[in-house]
């Protein structure tokens, strides 16, 4: 089945330049096109649409208020923001309704691929009311700690680039949100970052403090979520597993970009698991009693109980947000990557032995699998 794109701009030369640059893609997608915010939600009533993108500036409803009607109305719908780089303070307030943020004037092949990656992503979920919960979810709880003294850092006058970057290094929902605002096309950064101490460098003290403390895209979690988990053990365990990654993809002579990459792989392995207990509370405390009584894999429990695993969750959200593909794969599969297509050694293999060498650091007992005709397959079982 096609997907349906809707392009929205006041600008009847704009959309004749988007329609004669898509028309290759006819053949995958149905392509409509909207005026004005008003006809776009007009024709999305009457025929639903797969992803929006949406001009920043607009007479009447602009971009971002036609956003944010589309997350209430259709949450389901991927929205992608485009903008001009003369709109740095709009484009900053679109971070938590938009997806995906392009620069504009787009260029055809950037459009393409953003879209295609997007509608990708729908492959990894196909409950309805999940991906609409996932759509709406624009920040990751943060540690109360870590939330204060980030905010502490960004409010002091003296206030550490350095320090802001470490602190939020230590944070998976910090991490991931502020690789999402980084990675945007809307900052023109060459290549996908994923560094966090680049990140912060590359944005600016001054950016980063608008961001912290006026947009407040970082939130504190909220203790009564988490009782099924301790939400500082998952932080130790996560950047442990980016720790080990990072020394494995040292070790096989990666290159700089690929070690960052490892790492962060690492750390948001299993961001999956924070979107079910900040969301899914009720299902959260089934899983937990599943797997203590029948002794079954977390991720066995998650998929009788949910119909999904925390690992696809985190990777569908992670693909939302515009994190490389290898890191979303790496994300998605990395409990059993025989399922994955890739068949060569690189960042999902890191996280998958380093996942493995982690749980198994910590409770010699504790059954984690790993894949061994996966392993086979890459020449490499006997690194178990």
């Amino acid at each position: 089945m096609k997907k349906r794109i809707l392009f929205v701009d006041d600008e009847p030369e704009v959309l004749l330049s988007m329609r004669r640059m898509l028309r290759s893609m006819r053949s995958q997608w149905e392509i409509d096109f909207a005026g004005s915010g008003q006809d776009a939600l007009r024709t999305m009533a009457g025929k639903p649409c797969d992803v929006v993108a949406a001009d920043m500036r607009m007479p009447g409803m602009d971009g971002l208020r036609l956003l944010e009607r589309v997350r209430e109305l259709h949450p389901g719908v991927v929205r992608i923001i485009l903008s001009d780089h003369s709109d740095k303070d709009a484009a900053l307030k679109a971070v938590g309704l938009a997806h995906y943020f392009l620069s504009k004037p787009c260029e055809a092949g950037k459009l393409k691929i953003t879209i295609t990656h997007a509608c990708g992503m729908r492959a990894l979920l196909t409950d309805e009311p999940l991906i609409n919960l996932i759509s709406r979810i624009d920040s990751l709880p943060s540690l109360p700690s870590l939330y204060q003294e980030v905010v502490e850092e960004a409010q002091s006058q003296n206030g550490s680039l350095a320090k802001v970057g470490d602190i939020i290094s230590k944070d998976v929902g910090m991490s991931a949100k502020l690789l999402q605002v980084v990675n945007s096309a809307f900052f023109g950064f060459p290549g996908q970052v994923s560094s966090i101490m680049r990140a912060v460098n590359l944005l600016g003290l001054e950016n980063i403090k608008a961001l912290i403390l006026s947009l407040k895209i970082f939130t504190s979690s909220h203790p009564t979520n988490f009782h099924c988990y301790s939400l500082s053990s998952l932080w130790s365990h996560s950047i442990s597993v980016g720790m080990i990654a990072r020394s494995i993809a040292t070790q096989e002579g990666f290159s700089q970009n690929l070690i960052d990459e490892a790492f962060m792989a690492g750390m948001l392995h299993d961001v999956g698991k924070v979107v079910l207990m900040d969301k899914l509370p009720e299902e959260c405390l089934k899983i937990s009693e599943l797997v203590k009584s029948s002794g079954c894999q977390l991720w066995e429990a998650e998929q009788k109980i949910s119909g999904t695993t925390h690992a696809q969750l985190g990777a569908y959200l992670m693909g939302m947000w515009g994190l490389s593909e290898s890191v979303v794969e790496a994300i998605a599969f990395h409990h059993c990557p025989g399922k994955s297509t890739n068949e060569s050694f690189g960042t999902l293999t890191v996280i998958h032995l380093a996942n493995s060498m982690e749980h198994r650091g910590r409770n010699a007992k504790k059954n984690n699998r790993l894949d061994v005709d996966y392993l086979k397959k890459l020449g490499i079982s006997d690194r178990r």
